[in-house]
């Protein structure tokens, strides 16, 4: 997919509506996962290179058209600050101070975008105070480009989503991608394209139902698919395997079934563990153990991939030449079950001549927790919307800044 970009429009003095993805974790009011903040930099930085008056927009959770103080972005502009402040000292710019505004539409918004000066940076108020933007709502969209001269789409994270500020209003402005976008796709497009092989597609998380659509693509085009997480507890009991008190989509048996066909039909390895640890309880556990898949009672609970099915999967890994992987191979937020989710960490870091992706979401806090970010060819910086491109699916903030 070939996207307009930056080189397309004309920056120097203009105003720029950017819509960046800051939809970020807070804690006791400060960001506590900076990691889509610092992604965004790269566009701003160069936009400020160009002379650019940004605008930045986003959302932040699901306030569903109502104003929820949690929800303001006055920790995000903190944040934003101190982290633009750095990017820009380093490249000799600056400084820059980003001013937060109260909200995102309305005459006082326009009068203070109306008044900004070279280089100024502004942070809109939360995008989902107001229901016209999920509801891609035309009107919504006119007060956000009446804001601007020209509209950049750095939001990744959003760009499945046909909203105001990701759909509507590229359709009112001249438009381009951002960076970030740019390096999403590209990333992305090397995993589909034309792969380099062998291809290793690795998925886990808790259901099938969120991962058809990239199963019955993938399943054709690679050479090995590595299932873990709850997700391969459906395919276990497909099979008829007993799975204890463990999370199985009932309604998805026959789906797994399927997806296991297609396989076979493509001459493509579907590799479901083969040993697994098992618990009594995955939240509070008293008792862990690691089992066969062939073996388990009916008390136990399937909580992370065994030791043997680590080894198998990052020997795949291994082996290839590209890897794409979504979702966590157990409930890795507990330490005891984290094992086989960084396993697949570290073999994908080990594979160094091959093209590695993380498909954002759990993924992506995996391997930072795992410590290997840096050493991956790209991490996505959106879990639906990477799904979604793997899967061949139209992204509709994409569709609309096309070439």
């Amino acid at each position: 997919m070939k996207l307009k970009s930056l080189n397309d429009l004309d920056f120097d003095g203009r105003r720029v509506l950017v819509r960046v993805d800051f939809n970020v974790p807070l804690a006791d009011g400060k960001v506590t996962d900076d990691t889509r903040i610092a992604a965004a930099l790269p566009t701003i930085t160069e936009l400020v290179r160009r002379g650019a008056k940004i605008i930045l927009c986003s959302h932040l959770g699901r306030p569903k058209g109502q104003v929820v103080e949690e929800a303001r972005l006055d920790p995000v502009a903190a944040a934003l600050n101190s982290l633009l402040t750095a990017a820009l000292d380093k490249e000799g710019l600056g400084p820059v101070q980003v001013a937060k505004l109260g909200d995102c539409v309305g005459p006082g918004v326009e009068e203070f975008c109306a008044n900004m000066n070279a280089d100024d940076v502004v942070l809109l108020e939360n995008l989902r105070f107001h229901a016209g933007e999920e509801a891609n709502d035309p009107n919504f969209a006119k007060q956000l480009a009446a804001l601007a001269d020209v509209y950049v789409n750095d939001a990744f994270g959003a760009a499945h989503r046909a909203h105001a500020s990701t759909e509507g209003v590229a359709h009112l402005l001249p438009a381009a991608a951002g960076l970030l976008v740019q390096q999403e796709v590209a990333a992305l497009s090397q995993v589909t394209g034309n792969p380099k092989r062998p291809l290793t597609v690795v998925l886990g998380g808790a259901k099938i139902s969120g991962k058809i659509e990239v199963l019955e693509s993938m399943i054709p085009l690679a050479d090995s698919v590595l299932v873990g997480g709850a997700m391969a507890n459906t395919f276990f009991k497909a099979r008829g395997l007993e799975v204890g008190a463990s999370l199985v989509e009932d309604s998805m048996l026959d789906t797994a079934n399927r997806m296991l066909e297609l396989g076979r039909q493509h001459s493509t390895e579907i590799l479901l563990p083969s040993d697994c640890v098992v618990t009594d309880d995955v939240k509070q556990p008293t008792r862990t153990e690691i089992k066969p898949v062939d073996s388990l009672a009916r008390a136990d609970s399937i909580a992370d991939i065994g030791p043997a099915t680590s080894q198998a999967f990052g020997a795949v890994i291994g082996d290839a030449g590209t890897v794409f992987w979504n979702g966590p191979m157990g409930v890795f937020e507990n330490e005891a079950f984290a094992n086989g989710t960084m396993a697949v960490a570290w073999a994908m870091a080990a594979a160094k001549t091959a093209h590695t992706v993380v498909g954002g979401g759990e993924s992506v806090s995996a391997v930072n927790r795992a410590g290997v970010a840096d050493k991956l060819s790209h991490v996505s910086t959106g879990g639906g919307a990477s799904l979604e491109f793997i899967a061949g699916m139209e992204l509709p903030g994409l569709t609309v800044l096309a070439v």
